[in-house]
């Protein structure tokens, strides 16, 4: 059996911040406003997962109006996300990204980004893939004032080990 999810998020864009894309730093004058980290890559990931294996979304595992989550490493959310699929039965096939800024490039850090997610997820790398647009100029995203952050996931249902479908024997 297969799922598929689709994630989504996006969030303004505001000095101070660090820019964060799958757990990558990239160097830029502005960073995510979030009440974590503001990782709108790591978000939209979490939610594709959560999404497909039908548990929840990333707000209500992790509500931002909760202060424990004030600041936190969206990695480590994702990761927490990830065990529930996990423990629900669902492993990751593959997870096809694409993030919408005009400023900072995406291509240069493409690989890190792919390692890092690759990392918090347990899988190898060419089962990620991260695409880089830009808004054309238009729009919130155009003008450099949000990023956006679109995630989509196939999941596979674990087999049961030979013992478990043997009745534990």
């Amino acid at each position: 059996m297969i799922r598929v999810g689709m994630g989504r998020d996006l969030h303004r864009l505001v000095e101070g911040r660090r820019f964060l894309l799958g757990g990558v730093e990239l160097p830029f004058e502005k960073g995510e406003l979030g009440h974590s980290d503001g990782d709108v890559l790591a978000h939209a990931v979490s939610d594709a997962l959560l999404g497909a294996a039908a548990l929840a979304d990333i707000g209500e595992l992790f509500p931002p109006s909760a202060p424990e989550w004030k600041d936190a490493d969206s990695l480590t959310l994702l990761k927490r996300a990830y065990q529930k699929v996990l423990e629900a039965g669902w492993r990751l096939v593959n997870l096809d990204c694409v993030v919408s800024a005009e400023k900072p490039r995406l291509l240069p850090y493409r690989e890190a980004i792919r390692s890092s997610l690759a990392s918090a997820l347990g899988v190898g790398p060419e089962a990620i893939f991260v695409k880089g647009k830009t808004n054309e100029g238009l729009g919130p995203l155009g003008t450099g004032e949000a990023v956006e952050a679109l995630a989509v996931c196939l999941l596979e249902k674990i087999p049961a080990s030979n013992t478990d479908a043997a009745g534990g024997t």
